[in-house]
C-alpha cells in the first residue's frame, strides 16, 4: 500500500464518517422529512458506481468507503420508504 492509499483511507474515514450521524439521527427520530428520496436514490447509485470503479482499480481505501456509504444510503432509502 502507498502513500495515496493512505491518504484515500483518510479521505474515506472522514467522508464516510460525516454521513454516519444522519443515518442515526433518522433511525432514532424516524423524522424523513428533510430527506429528498430522488437525492438519496441518484445517491446510492452514484456511489454503487464508485465502488464498482474502486474494485476495478483495485483500491481498498475507496472500496472501503463507498461499501459503508452505500449501506447507508441504503439504510435511509429504506427509513425513506419505511417512516414516511
Amino acid at each position: 500500500m502507498d502513500a495515496f492509499e493512505y491518504i484515500g483511507f483518510a479521505a474515506a474515514i472522514l467522508t464516510t464518517a460525516a454521513f454516519l450521524p444522519q443515518v442515526f439521527k433518522t433511525w432514532k427520530t424516524k423524522d424523513v422529512s428533510g430527506l429528498s428520496l430522488p437525492m438519496l436514490v441518484m445517491f446510492f447509485v452514484g456511489v454503487a458506481l464508485w465502488l464498482v470503479y474502486a474494485l476495478f482499480i483495485d483500491s481498498p481505501s475507496m472500496i472501503a468507503a463507498n461499501a459503508i456509504t452505500l449501506g447507508s444510503a441504503f439504510l435511509l432509502i429504506y427509513f425513506k420508504l419505511s417512516y414516511n
